[in-house]
């Protein structure tokens, strides 16, 4: 799928999803229609009707796969994103056992790392273009920062091992969470419940090709039924991307306050 679909609002989505469905049943409609004559008419009625709900059960098979997938790829997405707001929120406490300088440079290169993840990163996962080879600057000057550092007492020699172990969390959770962003369904399954919707409606149609409202009628409701589902997997296919994405809200929340530090991630 290209990135101006999942750009799109939900509500455009929902016009161009439902809407696409729409012409597809109506285009299944007709051409059964006026196949329905003679012969033909007679061959389509002798589909079984008991074929129906196999087909509808293997749709809704195919969904339930295609969604595990894509609901799997969100949580993971929260829970790295939470991951690494909850070690950067570690640092920023833990530095108070340095007073001073060394304490205002944690929390600046802090400051400066979550500014570039937001302003940056997010834009780059969002259209897929993030590398975990992109070194975030500000988080390893950060780290080399707390390994430079000299601890006076048995405190500050925890505050800085639990500081070291804290960062390289925080590096791990962002090259997770570059790594779910390049996730998505593959175009084998689209091609798939696209396939399976067609394969129902056409059994639908014929079925019903006698009766032409009730053809009409069936398919108009199981067409809403594809849309919805189709509608809702989009919504959600990137976890990073759309209105419905992962948001930086957690890491937002580490280092409230603002820096004048905007170092770039240099790659």
């Amino acid at each position: 799928m290209n990135d101006w679909l999942h750009d799109l609002p939900i509500v455009w989505m929902a016009v161009l999803i439902f809407g696409f469905t729409a012409l597809a049943t109506a285009a299944i409609y007709l051409v059964i229609m006026v196949l329905s004559v003679g012969e033909r008419a007679r061959s389509f009625k002798t589909v079984s009707p008991g074929l129906l709900p196999p087909l509808g059960i293997m749709f809704a098979l195919f969904m339930a796969f295609t969604a595990s997938q894509v609901w799997s790829d969100n949580d993971k997405a929260n829970s790295v994103v939470d991951r690494e707001a909850g070690a950067l929120r570690a640092v920023g406490v833990l530095a108070a056992a340095f007073p001073g300088e060394s304490e205002m440079r944690l929390r600046g290169l802090i400051r400066s790392y979550v500014a570039d993840v937001v302003a940056q990163e997010w834009p780059m996962m969002a259209h897929r273009t993030a590398t975990p080879q992109m070194i975030p600057y500000s988080l390893t000057e950060a780290l080399q920062l707390t390994l430079a550092l000299t601890p006076s007492s048995q405190g500050q020699q925890v505050a800085q091992r639990e500081i070291t172990m804290a960062l390289e969390n925080a590096m791990d959770a962002r090259r997770q969470r570059i790594i779910i962003s390049q996730l998505q369904v593959s175009w084998v399954k689209w091609l798939s419940l696209g396939l399976q919707a067609v394969c129902a409606l056409l059994a639908i149609a014929m079925v019903h090709s006698d009766n032409r409202l009730a053809t009409a009628i069936t398919l108009g409701l199981f067409g809403v039924g594809v849309a919805a589902s189709l509608l809702i997997i989009l919504a959600y296919d990137r976890p990073f991307t759309g209105e419905l994405s992962v948001r930086p809200s957690p890491l937002l929340q580490v280092m409230p306050e603002p820096g004048s530090s905007q170092q770039a991630i240099k790659p």
